[in-house]
Protein backbone atom coordinates (compact mmCIF):
# COMPACT_ATOMS: atom_id res chain seq x y z
CA UNK A 1 0.00 0.00 0.00
CA UNK A 2 1.31 3.42 -0.96
CA UNK A 3 2.23 5.81 1.80
CA UNK A 4 0.14 8.98 1.88
CA UNK A 5 1.37 12.46 2.72
CA UNK A 6 -0.03 15.98 2.89
CA UNK A 7 2.19 18.94 2.04
CA UNK A 8 0.93 22.34 3.14
CA UNK A 9 2.66 25.28 1.49
CA UNK A 10 4.22 25.03 -1.96
CA UNK A 11 7.17 27.37 -1.92
CA UNK A 12 10.42 25.96 -3.26
CA UNK A 13 10.88 23.70 -0.22
CA UNK A 14 7.31 22.40 -0.03
CA UNK A 15 7.04 21.83 -3.77
CA UNK A 16 10.35 19.96 -3.81
CA UNK A 17 9.26 17.70 -0.93
CA UNK A 18 5.86 17.03 -2.55
CA UNK A 19 7.25 16.14 -5.98
CA UNK A 20 10.04 14.00 -4.54
CA UNK A 21 7.63 12.02 -2.34
CA UNK A 22 5.43 11.44 -5.40
CA UNK A 23 8.42 10.28 -7.44
CA UNK A 24 9.28 7.86 -4.63
CA UNK A 25 5.90 6.18 -5.05
CA UNK A 26 3.80 7.95 -2.42
CA UNK A 27 0.36 9.51 -2.78
CA UNK A 28 0.71 13.23 -2.15
CA UNK A 29 -1.91 15.90 -1.48
CA UNK A 30 -0.42 19.36 -2.03
CA UNK A 31 -2.09 22.51 -0.69
CA UNK A 32 -1.39 26.22 -1.11
CA UNK A 33 -3.33 29.48 -1.23
CA UNK A 34 -1.59 30.56 -4.43
CA UNK A 35 -3.39 29.19 -7.49
CA UNK A 36 -0.32 29.68 -9.65
CA UNK A 37 1.65 27.33 -7.40
CA UNK A 38 -1.20 24.82 -7.54
CA UNK A 39 -1.20 24.91 -11.34
CA UNK A 40 2.57 24.42 -11.42
CA UNK A 41 2.41 21.22 -9.38
CA UNK A 42 -1.01 19.78 -10.26
CA UNK A 43 0.28 17.23 -12.79
CA UNK A 44 3.18 16.16 -10.55
CA UNK A 45 1.27 15.00 -7.45
CA UNK A 46 -1.79 12.89 -6.70
CA UNK A 47 -4.01 15.84 -5.85
CA UNK A 48 -3.43 19.59 -5.58
CA UNK A 49 -5.87 22.07 -4.13
CA UNK A 50 -6.10 25.75 -3.30
CA UNK A 51 -6.88 26.42 0.36
CA UNK A 52 -5.80 28.33 3.46
CA UNK A 53 -3.43 26.06 5.38
CA UNK A 54 -4.48 27.77 8.59
CA UNK A 55 -8.09 26.62 8.19
CA UNK A 56 -8.63 24.19 11.10
CA UNK A 57 -11.15 22.23 9.01
CA UNK A 58 -8.81 21.78 6.04
CA UNK A 59 -7.39 18.38 6.94
CA UNK A 60 -10.85 17.01 7.77
CA UNK A 61 -12.08 18.23 4.40
CA UNK A 62 -9.40 16.19 2.65
CA UNK A 63 -11.16 13.01 3.70
CA UNK A 64 -10.71 10.25 6.21
CA UNK A 65 -7.66 8.61 4.65
CA UNK A 66 -4.97 7.44 7.04
CA UNK A 67 -2.13 9.79 6.24
CA UNK A 68 1.38 8.64 7.13
CA UNK A 69 2.70 12.13 7.58
CA UNK A 70 2.24 15.83 6.98
CA UNK A 71 4.74 18.50 5.99
CA UNK A 72 3.85 22.02 7.09
CA UNK A 73 6.12 23.90 4.73
CA UNK A 74 4.96 27.50 5.11
CA UNK A 75 7.30 29.20 7.58
CA UNK A 76 6.16 32.79 6.97
CA UNK A 77 2.71 32.30 8.53
CA UNK A 78 3.36 31.10 12.09
CA UNK A 79 -0.32 31.19 13.05
CA UNK A 80 -1.26 29.07 10.05
CA UNK A 81 1.54 26.60 10.78
CA UNK A 82 0.44 26.30 14.41
CA UNK A 83 -3.20 25.69 13.49
CA UNK A 84 -2.23 23.12 10.87
CA UNK A 85 0.06 21.32 13.33
CA UNK A 86 -2.63 21.26 16.02
CA UNK A 87 -5.19 19.91 13.54
CA UNK A 88 -2.79 17.20 12.36
CA UNK A 89 -2.10 16.20 15.96
CA UNK A 90 -5.80 16.01 16.75
CA UNK A 91 -6.38 13.83 13.69
CA UNK A 92 -3.71 11.44 14.87
CA UNK A 93 -1.39 11.86 11.88
CA UNK A 94 1.67 9.93 13.08
CA UNK A 95 4.44 12.21 11.79
CA UNK A 96 4.39 16.00 11.56
CA UNK A 97 7.34 17.84 10.04
CA UNK A 98 7.36 21.64 10.02
CA UNK A 99 9.53 24.20 8.32
CA UNK A 100 10.52 27.01 10.69
CA UNK A 101 11.60 30.57 10.09
CA UNK A 102 13.82 30.70 13.18
CA UNK A 103 14.53 28.91 16.46
CA UNK A 104 11.69 30.72 18.24
CA UNK A 105 9.20 29.44 15.66
CA UNK A 106 10.69 25.98 16.03
CA UNK A 107 10.21 26.02 19.79
CA UNK A 108 6.54 26.95 19.43
CA UNK A 109 5.89 24.34 16.72
CA UNK A 110 7.46 21.58 18.81
CA UNK A 111 5.30 22.56 21.79
CA UNK A 112 2.10 22.24 19.76
CA UNK A 113 2.96 18.84 18.34
CA UNK A 114 5.61 18.93 15.59
CA UNK A 115 7.73 15.77 15.59
CA UNK A 116 10.52 17.45 13.64
CA UNK A 117 11.38 21.00 12.62
CA UNK A 118 13.72 21.91 9.78
CA UNK A 119 15.48 25.08 8.65
CA UNK A 120 16.20 24.22 5.00
CA UNK A 121 17.79 27.54 4.03
CA UNK A 122 20.03 27.55 7.10
CA UNK A 123 20.99 23.90 6.63
CA UNK A 124 21.81 24.44 2.97
CA UNK A 125 23.85 27.49 3.89
CA UNK A 126 25.91 25.46 6.37
CA UNK A 127 26.42 22.69 3.84
CA UNK A 128 27.59 25.11 1.14
CA UNK A 129 29.91 26.87 3.58
CA UNK A 130 31.49 23.56 4.59
CA UNK A 131 31.89 22.53 0.95
CA UNK A 132 33.61 25.84 0.25
CA UNK A 133 35.91 25.34 3.22
CA UNK A 134 37.94 22.74 1.36
CA UNK A 135 38.30 22.18 -2.35
CA UNK A 136 38.66 18.48 -1.55
CA UNK A 137 35.09 18.12 -0.27
CA UNK A 138 32.68 16.48 -2.71
CA UNK A 139 29.69 16.55 -0.36
CA UNK A 140 28.80 17.11 3.28
CA UNK A 141 25.54 15.66 4.63
CA UNK A 142 24.49 16.54 8.17
CA UNK A 143 23.02 13.63 10.14
CA UNK A 144 22.47 15.82 13.20
CA UNK A 145 23.83 19.11 14.52
CA UNK A 146 26.93 17.21 15.70
CA UNK A 147 27.51 14.37 13.19
CA UNK A 148 27.83 14.20 9.41
CA UNK A 149 28.81 12.06 6.45
CA UNK A 150 31.45 13.56 4.17
CA UNK A 151 32.67 12.58 0.71
CA UNK A 152 36.19 13.85 0.24
CA UNK A 153 39.18 13.29 -1.99
CA UNK A 154 41.92 11.24 -0.32
CA UNK A 155 44.08 13.72 1.63
CA UNK A 156 47.53 14.03 0.04
CA UNK A 157 49.24 12.80 3.20
CA UNK A 158 47.17 9.58 3.04
CA UNK A 159 48.05 8.68 -0.57
CA UNK A 160 50.05 5.46 -0.77
CA UNK A 161 49.06 4.38 2.72
CA UNK A 162 46.44 1.80 3.73
CA UNK A 163 43.44 2.28 6.02
CA UNK A 164 44.97 -0.29 8.34
CA UNK A 165 48.22 1.65 8.47
CA UNK A 166 46.42 4.97 9.02
CA UNK A 167 44.17 3.48 11.74
CA UNK A 168 41.66 6.21 10.85
CA UNK A 169 39.16 5.47 13.59
CA UNK A 170 41.72 5.60 16.40
CA UNK A 171 43.91 8.37 14.97
CA UNK A 172 41.29 10.71 13.52
CA UNK A 173 38.05 9.71 15.30
CA UNK A 174 36.10 8.95 12.11
CA UNK A 175 35.01 5.82 10.26
CA UNK A 176 35.56 5.11 6.56
CA UNK A 177 32.23 3.69 5.34
CA UNK A 178 33.04 3.55 1.64
CA UNK A 179 35.54 4.27 -1.10
CA UNK A 180 34.70 5.51 -4.61
CA UNK A 181 37.01 5.03 -7.56
CA UNK A 182 35.51 6.19 -10.83
CA UNK A 183 32.02 4.70 -11.06
CA UNK A 184 32.82 1.90 -8.62
CA UNK A 185 31.77 2.18 -4.97
CA UNK A 186 33.19 -0.20 -2.37
CA UNK A 187 31.19 -0.12 0.88
CA UNK A 188 33.49 -2.60 2.63
CA UNK A 189 36.92 -1.25 1.64
CA UNK A 190 39.88 -3.56 2.05
CA UNK A 191 42.00 -2.10 4.89
CA UNK A 192 45.18 -3.44 3.24
CA UNK A 193 44.70 -1.70 -0.12
CA UNK A 194 46.79 1.43 -0.66
CA UNK A 195 44.84 4.65 -1.16
CA UNK A 196 45.38 6.35 -4.52
CA UNK A 197 45.01 9.86 -5.85
CA UNK A 198 41.55 10.28 -7.40
CA UNK A 199 39.78 8.08 -4.86
CA UNK A 200 36.87 9.52 -2.91
CA UNK A 201 36.47 8.53 0.73
CA UNK A 202 33.12 8.42 2.51
CA UNK A 203 33.71 9.35 6.13
CA UNK A 204 31.29 9.47 9.07
CA UNK A 205 31.99 11.10 12.39
CA UNK A 206 31.62 14.18 14.53
CA UNK A 207 31.72 17.51 12.73
CA UNK A 208 34.72 18.49 14.85
CA UNK A 209 36.70 15.42 13.79
CA UNK A 210 35.72 15.78 10.13
CA UNK A 211 36.69 19.45 10.08
CA UNK A 212 40.14 18.56 11.42
CA UNK A 213 40.68 16.21 8.48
Amino acid sequence: MKKQFVVLGLGSFGASVAVTLQQLGCDVVAVDQDMERINDIADKVTYAMQADIGNPDLLQSLGSRNYDGIVVASSENLEGSILATLAAKEMGIPYILCKAHNSRYAQVLRKVGADAVVFPEEEMGRKIAKNLLSANLADWIELSPDYSIVETAVPKRWIGRTLKDLDVRRTYGVNVVGVKEGDHVEITPDPDVSLKEGMILMLIGSNEALERI
